[in-house]
């Protein structure tokens, strides 16, 4: 079950992820076309909403790998103590 789980989060992070890059983009071209905002400003969104995505993911999937490597640590040393 926990499995299930795990490999569910994995998938609803890659969701996360694209629809995030679909906002960025969204909120860049938003911002090149309003009145305020200018061709700096929509650079300026696509360069913190990329780092902000490239952030969030990296640490939620170096959670998900802590967790493969120590279930991964825990089999071989299983196998180890079997022998």
């Amino acid at each position: 079950m926990r499995e299930f789980f795990i490999l569910w989060m994995e998938r609803a992070v890659n969701v996360i992820i694209v629809l995030g890059a679909v906002a960025v983009l969204a909120g860049a071209v938003v911002m090149l076309f309003a009145p305020q905002g200018g061709l700096l400003a929509a650079i300026g969104v696509l360069l913190f909403g990329a780092l902000y995505l490239v952030l969030l993911g990296g640490s939620i999937y170096l959670g998900l790998g802590i967790y493969n490597n120590t279930r991964r640590t825990a089999e071989a040393v299983e196998q180890l103590a079997r022998r």
